[in-house]
């Protein structure tokens, strides 16, 4: 274990007084003073869980932060810090919105809870619950698998689309993810997938169904009619769903290399396989293929990336259309 330093006391205060004020700013804002309770940790508790944030404790690791598992008091977390040199003064409200907004959804089931932070840095440090089978990665699989049989990714597109149906439905001002990709997605120790990172989202004004605003997501997963007109609306989520349906499917990255060397984005390739009436490989082993329930899937996130926000389905008809392919379907179970 690398030995870990003891912050600047007169630093750690200062950083306390100016987070503290923002968050609070910030939670109040959001809830009229309706607060859900989280924890407070010590930059040195943060410090000793991770070991002075070892890379050899990384869950996950973005451009704008990165993800580490830490033990506090016996009990493992997923610790969430911020990449400082990314975050200008203009910038670090987006860090706030991803604490108010996650505690805001902690209490359904399809989302990381957010169990407390730290003030103590210069920005704020999230602890999550820790998710046992760690973050799904570019292809649809975990860490230790290369690719998850079909079933459970079909759950895992289910519990998403709940997740962003329930942030589109469930409170007076329509949420926007605006990221919803792989790489946002922790299962626990029962598949369960997990949405997390609200960075980039957005709440509309109550009453509107849009807003102007630049233009934030990850390639290949960003919705073309947002980037043309660089309005949000709830259909910038469903595209991007589709995108996360397609990388399910197929096992593939958004952006991957033909054997060609050139790039392709996923749906570009399939679109153009379905133009030229060539078969479409699914991902995944010969005893693991459902083709009718795959082919559903398929049309269902094709839909979802269709070029007029008007020929999209919106996240409550996507989430029961998933719902319905899975119906019928053989009980699963994964060994961890």
């Amino acid at each position: 274990m690398r030995p870990w330093k003891r912050k600047n006391v007169k630093e750690q205060s200062e950083w306390f007084l100016k987070n503290g004020s923002t968050f609070l700013q910030e939670l109040i804002a959001d809830s009229n003073g309706i607060s859900n309770p989280i924890r407070f940790f010590s930059s040195d508790q943060i410090l000793k869980a991770t070991d002075g944030f070892d890379p050899n404790r990384y869950l996950s690791r973005h451009r704008l932060f990165s993800w580490y598992k830490g033990v506090i008091e016996d009990r493992p977390y997923a610790i969430k810090k911020f990449t400082e040199s990314e975050f200008t003064a203009e910038r670090d409200r987006e860090v706030y919105n991803d604490i108010v907004l996650s505690a805001r959804v902690s209490n359904l089931s399809s989302f990381l809870k957010l169990l407390g932070c730290s003030l103590e840095f210069p920005l704020p440090v999230m602890v999550f619950e820790y998710p046992e089978n760690g973050v799904l990665n570019e292809l649809g699989g975990c860490v230790e698998c290369t690719l998850l049989p079909w079933n459970v990714r079909l759950r895992i597109a289910k519990e998403v689309a709940v997740a962003v149906t329930y942030l589109h439905t469930a409170f007076p001002r329509i949420i926007i993810h605006r990221d919803v990709k792989q790489t946002n997605v922790f299962l626990d120790k029962n598949w369960k997938a997990k949405l997390t990172d609200f960075t980039f989202s957005v709440t509309l004004p109550e009453g509107k169904s849009w807003i102007k605003d630049e233009v934030m997501g990850t390639l290949g997963y960003i919705d073309p009619v947002y980037v043309m007109k660089g309005l949000v609306t709830q259909y910038t989520d469903v595209f991007s769903f589709g995108i996360f349906m397609l990388v399910l499917l197929m096992g593939r990255p958004a952006i991957f290399a033909l054997s060609s060397g050139l790039n392709c984005n996923i749906l570009n390739y399939l679109k153009g396989l379905r133009e030229r009436g060539e078969p479409v490989d699914f991902g995944g082993g010969s005893n693991d293929m459902r083709p009718c329930q795959m082919k559903m899937f398929l049309d269902l996130a094709l839909r979802c990336c269709e070029k007029r926000n008007e020929d999209r389905p919106n996240m409550i008809l996507v989430a029961k259309e998933i719902k319905l392919i899975g119906q019928g379907s053989l009980d699963f179970s994964v060994d961890g």
